[in-house]
């Protein structure tokens, strides 16, 4: 499995689409540095499921995304995609067929992820598991990245056990075991929510037998609690009826009261606008004299600030003229000074001009000296450096050989050695016979996957049929919840009726009559209302016909019964029974079918539809016969009648109808409710078989999958062994013939580099003297330098002190100058200032005199309009005084009305209140089906609410006492027995579940300790045998830091030629290099992963160990596809093809591929 090409888009630098293939097994790409190279190995971790943005250098998951330039826009996605060639068929699992396998990621700006796997939307999980034992992930050994070298080396014990576990192929173990144990955990939560519920359901088991046996003693209670109310808010009832007509008679008399204060209140509000009136125009006419007062008063303060102002202007102008006189004296003072400077020092100027020329023509002359002095000092410079570096050459030749003899040697002792070690294991590999046993095996796997397919096909035929039993279970255990919910209601119902049927019955002392007849041994036929039919709209009319006569007893007996009737209780009645007879037509025994005795009495009734008809076919019957309406009222001549509804006999002939209709009803739902609970029974018990032959038939595929995953396994070992010895002996023939042609080349190299050493020796005894010579001559032209550099200095510095003087005295001439013109301007110009100044001076000897006289005029007008301004605020006063006085009967008025209103208001309140209160316990009462005048006229004397407050509390409190009642206790203490058995049977399967998942665990750690120990010690072997082949000696090791094999951390030791470090942190950057190099190609040499990267690996490596490093890599390439990225020309020189990534275009990554074969052809061509 290798590496193909990799599809970039919108990732990072690469905005177009861009497709990288890789060839060959030694592809490089190069590049100046920035231009993007890095981005193609972040692309390979990314799409292997890297998930931390920092370890692609970024700070969110977003940053790969082309992120725009000055000249282009950002993109929306990034999208990057691997493709695999597996015709070697390395992958296992579903994917292993293929012969290519396609691995994408896209990341949006939203920020989520989507992977594809041969074109299939999957996990990131799916990814992962994908190359899990391959060597291949986000953090793999097989993807060294620039600084990577330094943490692999300076890493945690811990942390380079990694890279031991993925070499062994153990992670898909640690993957399952972590599997294995979040299902443990699981199901240790699932088994302790199911103890809770278990131990739940025997305590509800017994609280719900205790239920059930309360549920009678609660319907009796209600009862008596439901007449009791009734009462008690009858009471409540009667006492606010007689309140609200008192409180009425206080709201009449308070609204007369209201009326009389608010025609008081509204007297007062007339006299108070008459006064406002008054006020305003006594305010107008105070504003009127007050801006008079204001503006006589404006007139004086402008008059008196004019004063001030020429006053204060005198004495500015008198201060400024002096001020300006003595700047004048000043000015003049100044200017014969600067006059007298600006002569001294223009005759300096004249005498230092000549002595000027004179050193400068020195000065030139000494720096001609010194630059012939320095021209032949650079000569001779020039032909030292050119001596010492022919010179350098000799002297590094005869270092770099003696090292290179040194070198070669040990390398012809190694090659040697090895030599010896290949010929030994391929005589042992010769000797092993691995694939014995393996068809016997292939067979019994071929037989064991029919056996595992077959139990899985019966396993989803039970499935299925389990899953119909439990949709059917549930189907029935709603219907049986329905069933149970109305045979509860439609019970009481039946209770309810029964109730009033029985209460009813009770007033007409049927069980006296019956009592009565049984003592004289008479027959008893039943009820009379019981014998009857009535068709629905005459039930009430019958029932005020028969009126006492419905509860009555019918009997066969009655002539016998007639005879001694003066023996009967009081009360008693009794009919004859017989066959049903004939109604009379148009009476109301037409309407009613029963025994001849009841309809002989009805048939003296008439019928009619209303009392209007009724009234008119009264006229035409006799004297005796009556009329009687569907509504039940009844006349007669010279009687009528209407029932009340206090009647015994009313609707007892329609609840008995009711009763029948809900006897009948639960007697359906009885037979249905059984015939439910049995198809459930049934259903259940076959789903229970069901189930236990599931169980029994996942233990037999479990045994049999346990089975054959062993002889797979197996098999891949034997397959994988076989698999390996021929590519080890393949492999080591290759390397033994390698060792003998490197043999041959490394001896011919010794014996070049020997010759060579002995040139370079002869070359640098003769640069020695020609060094003397050259030695000599630089000290004596250094003497001569420095004397004409001296002289050089101290003419220049001679001009240099003169030039400053004159130009310091030029700068200075001309500054006084210039103060000159500018003090003979200022001059001037304050000589005219003390002109204007003495111009602006006033004249005479007052000159405010006209001001004065115009002030005291003004304030004697100002006197005048205070005093009529005075005479005005009075007038406002004592009208402003007035109207408070007013305002105050008002508010008093208005006060007493508000008190008025507010008791109003409080009275309509309360009465509302009390209305809204009789409104709710009528409301109440109409919920209990009774009238509050039938509750009150059925009170007896002297009941009070206190009393029935007292009897309402006592029966609540025999409730309370029984607790909360249940009344479905029977049906849920079924539910939850069957609940708990159920919840028994999962505690026992997951307890058995629980023990397969810790013997897992333990197979999986006993696999996980052998492989990792062998791994170990193979990497190590490998790590102890490349260490010195890098370094050209020395000795390196791996160390276990603990001694469980499923947890301890993994330590590098390693010690260079010459150093007896004790740490690996003292090893320089080039050391850690080259030893991280040593381990990750130890790791290769036994699971080699489909591909390595490696970014600048060789950067800090010198010539020599590139040089071994570029080698070491052109070796492993025949097992292992190499993409390096590099700036070293010779690693590039090892390469088969180039890739160039350029950047032209600023921030755009572009591509270019060179095929060095093709390269090499066109150039010798």
């Amino acid at each position: 499995m290798r590496l193909k090409s990799i599809k970039l888009a919108g990732f990072k630098s690469f905005v177009d689409p861009t497709t990288v293939n890789f060839p060959s097994n030694m592809c490089s790409v190069v590049g100046p540095n920035g231009c993007g190279k890095s981005n193609i190995i972040d692309a390979v971790r990314w799409v292997l499921g890297e998930s931390s943005a920092k370890n692609l250098r970024g700070e969110a998951m977003t940053d790969v995304i082309f992120n725009g330039t000055t000249h282009r826009q950002p993109v929306g996605q990034a999208s990057i995609e691997l493709i695999f060639d597996n015709t070697s068929g390395k992958l296992v699992g579903e994917y292993a067929a293929y012969a290519e396998i396609s691995v994408r990621r896209v990341v949006g700006r939203e920020g989520t992820s989507e992977y594809w796997l041969n074109g299939a939307k999957c996990r990131r999980r799916d990814i992962t598991d994908l190359f899990l034992g391959t060597g291949l992930g986000p953090r793999s050994y097989a993807i060294i990245e620039q600084g990577m070298i330094s943490r692999l080396i300076e890493s945690k014990p811990e942390e380079l056990r990694i890279f031991i576990e993925e070499a062994a192929g153990i992670s898909k173990y640690k993957e399952r075991r972590r599997e294995t144990e979040s299902r443990m955990r699981r199901t240790l939560e699932n088994l302790d929510r199911l103890a809770d519920l278990r131990e739940e359901l025997e305590r509800n088991l017994q609280h719900l037998l205790r239920q059930s046996q309360a549920a009678e003693k609660y319907a009796e209670f209600r009862a008596e609690e439901r007449e009791l109310k009734a009462q008690f808010l009858g009471l409540q009832w009667r006492e606010h009826q007689a309140n609200s007509k008192v409180s009425q008679q206080a709201l009449t008399d308070l609204d007369i009261k209201q009326e009389a204060e608010r025609a008081e209140f509204e007297r007062v509000g007339a006299s108070i606008e008459g006064t406002r009136v008054s006020l305003a125009e006594a305010t107008d006419a105070f504003n009127t004299v007050q801006a008079d007062y204001y503006s006589v008063g404006g007139e004086v303060t402008r008059v008196e600030q004019a004063l001030k102002y020429e006053q204060e202007r005198r004495a500015t102008i008198e201060s400024d003229l002096l001020q300006t006189r003595e700047g004048l004296q000043e000015s003049r003072g100044h200017l014969n000074a600067d006059t007298e400077r600006l002569s001294s020092w223009r005759s300096e100027l004249e005498s230092l001009q000549p002595m000027l020329s004179e050193q400068r023509g020195a000065a030139d002359s000494a720096a001609g000296v010194s630059a012939a002095a320095e021209e032949a000092m650079t000569q001779w410079q020039s032909q030292w450096d050119e001596f010492n570096q022919r010179a350098a050459g000799p002297k590094q030749a005869s270092e770099v050989q003696q090292s290179r003899i040194a070198y070669l040697e040990q390398v012809l002792q190694r090659i040697h050695e090895r030599g010896g070690k290949l010929r030994k294991e391929l005589e042992a590999l010769a000797n092993e016979d691995v694939d014995r046993d393996l068809p016997e095996l292939e067979a019994q796997i071929r037989s064991g996957e029919d056996a595992v397919k077959a139990q899985e096909e019966a396993l989803l035929q039970l499935d299925t049929e389990v899953a119909a039993q439990r949709a059917g279970i549930e189907r029935l255990r709603d219907e049986q919840d329905q069933a149970r919910g109305r045979l509860q209601q439609l019970k009481g119902q039946e209770a309810s009726l029964q109730a009033l049927q029985e209460a009813a019955l009770a007033e007409g002392d049927v069980t006296a009559t019956q009592q009565w007849l049984a003592d004289l041994g008479f027959s008893d036929s039943g009820n009379v209302y019981e014998a009857l039919q009535v068709q629905d709209q005459w039930t009430t009319a019958v029932e005020c016909v028969l009126a006492a006569r419905l509860t009555g007893v019918c009997t066969e007996s009655f002539s016998q019964a007639q005879a001694v009737f003066d023996t009967a209780p009081a009360g008693a009645s009794i009919l004859a029974a017989g066959e049903v007879g004939t109604g009379v037509t148009g009476t109301l025994a037409e309407k009613v079918v029963g025994p001849a005795s009841v309809l002989s009495v009805l048939a003296g009734v008439h019928v009619a539809e209303n009392l209007v008809t009724a009234r008119e076919q009264l006229t035409t019957l006799e004297n005796t016969a009556s009329v009687i309406t569907p509504e039940g009222d009844w006349i007669g001549c010279g009687w009528a009648s209407r029932p009340s509804k206090t009647d015994a006999g009313q609707g007892i002939i329609l609840r008995k109808a009711s009763l029948d209709g809900v006897a009948a009803e639960i007697s359906g739902l009885e037979a249905s409710l059984e015939t439910i609970n049995q198809t459930l029974a049934e259903l259940q018990e076959s789903r229970r078989a069901n189930e236990d032959q599931r169980r029994a038939g996942e233990a037999t595929l479990k045994k049999h999958v346990q089975e054959q995953a062993a002889k797979v396994t197996e098999r891949g070992a034997r397959v994988a062994a076989v698999e390996q010895t021929r590519q080890r002996t393949a492999q080591l023939q290759a390397d033994l013939a390698d060792s003998g042609s490197q043999f041959e080349t490394e001896q011919a190299s010794l014996a070049a580099a020997r010759s060579e050493l002995q040139v370079a020796i002869e070359q640098m005894a003769l640069d020695g003297e020609q060094r003397a010579a050259l030695g000599q001559e630089r000290d004596q032209l250094n003497r001569q330098l420095q004397t004409a550099r001296e002289q050089a200095r101290e003419a220049r510095d001679n001009a240099h002190r003169t030039d400053v003087r004159v130009q310091s005295l030029d700068s200075q001439a001309e500054t006084v100058a210039s103060s000159i013109a500018r003090l003979e301007q200022q001059v001037e110009q304050l000589q005219g200032r003390v002109r204007d100044l003495t111009e602006q001076l006033p004249v005479g000897d007052n000159p405010d005199a006209e001001l004065q006289s115009e002030l005291e005029t003004l304030l004697a007008q100002r006197v005048d309009a205070e005093t009529a301004l005075t005479a005005a605020r009075q007038l406002v006063s004592d009208n402003d005084h007035a109207l408070r006085e007013q305002e105050k009967l008002k508010l008093a008025a208005e006060h007493r009305l508000q008190s008025i209103y507010s008791e109003l208001e409080s009275g309509r309140l309360q009465q509302a209140e009390r209305n809204v209160r009789i409104e709710n316990l009528e409301g109440l009462l109409r919920e209990l089906e009774v009238s509050p005048q039938e509750v009150v006229e059925g009170l007896p004397e002297g009941a009070s609410e206190p009393e029935w407050q007292v009897k309402v509390e006592r029966v609540a409190a025999r409730i309370a006492r029984l607790g909360p009642i249940n009344l479905a206790a029977i049906d849920e203490y079924a539910k939850a027995s069957e609940r708990k058995t159920y919840l028994d049977a999962q505690d026992a399967d997951l307890q058995e579940a629980l023990q397969t998942l810790e013997g897992a665990i333990r197979k999986i750690d006993k696999e996980t300790r052998s492989r990792f120990k062998e791994t170990f010690e193979q990497i190590n072997s490998g790590f102890a045998e490349l260490f010195p082949r890098v370094f050209g000696g020395g000795t390196a090791n791996l160390e276990m830091t603990g001694d469980d094999l499923l947890d301890t951390g993994v330590a590098i030791m390693a010690r260079p030629p010459g150093k007896k470090n004790s740490t690996i942190h003292l090893l320089s950057g080039g050391e850690k290099a080259m030893t991280a190099i040593a381990l990750v190609f130890s790791i290769f040499q036994l699971n080699p992963a489909p591909f390595c990267m490696l970014d600048e690996v060789d950067a800090p490596l010198d010539d020599a160990n590139v040089g071994r490093y570029a080698r070491m890599v052109k070796e492993m390439s025949e097992r292992v596809q190499f993409i390096f990225i590099t700036h070293n020309k010779i690693t590039m020189e090892a390469a088969n093809h180039l890739m160039g990534v350029t950047m032209h275009e600023p921030g755009v990554s572009r591509l270019v591929t060179v095929d060095i074969e093709e390269a090499a052809q066109l150039a010798a061509s």
